[in-house]
Formats: C-alpha cells, sequence, structure tokens
C-alpha cells in the first residue's frame, strides 16, 4: 500500500466517524422513535443498520454511475447536493406528519376508555380522571371501545429507509471520486467501504447505547405524547440539515 492510498483510507475513517457524530439525523430518529415506540436495543439497531447500509450505498451507486459515464466531481456533488434538499424536506414532512398523529392519538387517550377485567367483570376507567366508575357488564364481546389508532410499524421503517436512501453522504463523494478518476477502482471500492463501516458503525454504537440509556427513563405525564416529541425531533433534524448544514 502505497503514502496516498494509506493516507486516503485513514482519511475515509476520521471523517465517516465525524461526519455522523456532528449530523444529528443519523441517530436522533431512531432513538426518540426507538424510544416512543417501544423498541428493543435490537430493533433499533436492526432499522439502524438497514438504513445506515441504503444511506451510504446510494452515495456509492451515484458516485460509481457518474464516473463511468463521465461526471466531474462537481456535477456530482451538484446531484448530491440536491438530493440532501430533497432528503430533509423528506424528514421534515415525515416529522410534522408523525407528531400531528402522535397528537391524536394522545388527545384519544386522555380522553378515551382504559378496560380492565376484574373476576370475569370487564370495568370501564375514564382516561382523563383520577376517579373512575366500575360498570359490570355480562359480555364482554359486545363492548364498544374507543377507536385506537395505530402506525403500522411498516410504514415507519419503510419511511425512514426511504430518507435515508434520498440522504447523502456529501463527505463520501471527494473520497470515492478521486481515486475512481484516476482509474485506481480496487482503492476507490475500498475507500467507499472503509468510510460506510465507518459511517454505519458510528450509527449503531450511538443508537445502541442512546435506546438502552432512555428506555430506563420514564416521562411521567409526558408518556402519552412521546410520539408527537418524536415527530418533532424527526421534523427538527431536517430544518437543521436544511438551515445549519448539518
Amino acid at each position: 500500500m502505497d503514502a496516498f492510498a494509506f493516507h486516503l483510507l485513514v482519511t475515509a475513517v476520521g471523517l465517516g466517524f465525524l461526519h455522523t457524530v456532528l449530523g444529528p439525523d443519523h441517530y436522533l430518529p431512531f432513538v426518540t422513535l426507538g424510544r416512543a415506540r417501544g423498541w428493543t436495543v435490537r430493533r433499533a439497531l436492526v432499522v439502524t443498520g438497514l438504513c445506515g447500509l441504503g444511506h451510504v450505498a446510494s452515495s456509492l451507486l451515484l458516485g460509481g454511475i457518474g464516473i463511468a459515464i463521465g461526471l466531474g466531481i462537481g456535477h456530482i456533488e451538484g446531484l448530491e447536493e440536491r438530493r440532501g434538499d430533497a432528503a430533509a424536506w423528506t424528514f421534515v414532512a415525515i416529522g410534522v406528519a408523525y407528531a400531528l398523529w402522535g397528537v391524536r392519538t394522545a388527545r384519544r387517550h386522555a380522553r378515551g376508555l382504559e378496560v380492565h377485567a376484574h373476576g370475569g367483570h370487564v370495568h370501564l376507567h375514564a382516561g382523563a380522571s383520577h376517579g373512575h366508575e366500575h360498570r359490570h357488564i355480562a359480555h364482554p364481546a359486545t363492548l364498544v371501545r374507543a377507536p385506537v389508532v395505530r402506525v403500522p410499524r411498516d410504514t415507519t421503517f419503510w419511511a425512514l429507509f426511504l430518507v435515508f436512501v434520498l440522504g447523502p453522504c456529501e463527505a463520501l463523494i471527494p473520497l470515492f471520486v478521486l481515486p475512481a478518476s484516476e482509474g485506481r477502482w480496487g482503492l476507490a471500492l475500498a475507500t467507499g467501504l472503509v468510510f460506510s463501516a465507518t459511517t454505519v458503525a458510528t450509527m449503531l454504537a450511538v443508537v445502541g447505547l442512546a435506546v438502552a440509556g432512555t428506555r430506563r427513563l420514564s416521562f411521567g405525564r409526558l408518556e402519552p405524547w412521546s410520539h408527537s416529541l418524536a415527530g418533532g425531533v424527526i421534523a427538527a433534524s431536517g430544518l437543521a440539515i436544511l438551515f445549519l448544514g448539518l
């Protein structure tokens, strides 16, 4: 390995780590959604890993196609910038939609009926009041419950995955394009893989530690609003990308 290749690979590790840690959109959505939706650490890591792979693979693919058809680094970076704006606005849209769903769910929870059984009798508890009334119902099957709205888990995953596939790895493009433009495709591939592995590994480490920690926390009276808080964090991550360049 020559000095150029060594320094390029070391740079790929450093930039992969820094661009992940300094970009809250790489981990905050998974941490807040994991806490709100009660994900296990394992589930959070699986979702994070798949989204991270989609994130880096899309940039590698775009960079490879750009070089193959003769585009310069400036053109490729321009495409990445436009992809970044699209991903950021998608983050905002998903965050706002999820936050609004969270508000609706919390309000339904606050005024809905909570049901539990004692000795074969079904008791209704008004969710918004500390005091409650017991009604004995002979046939629980006829009980009409307040409607519960649920967001399918697959919808949450695919929405995140789409955003991360759209989201570019700006730091990866020059690292990959430089050796590729000189015909050193092996070094370009190695650089891309090192950067990608560092990025995904950093995402997994941060998310794993944060989800494990937040699972021990209680939001108290804010617990029913955890979905709204998660949506707000996701939307804020998109706005930070757009206006702060994070």
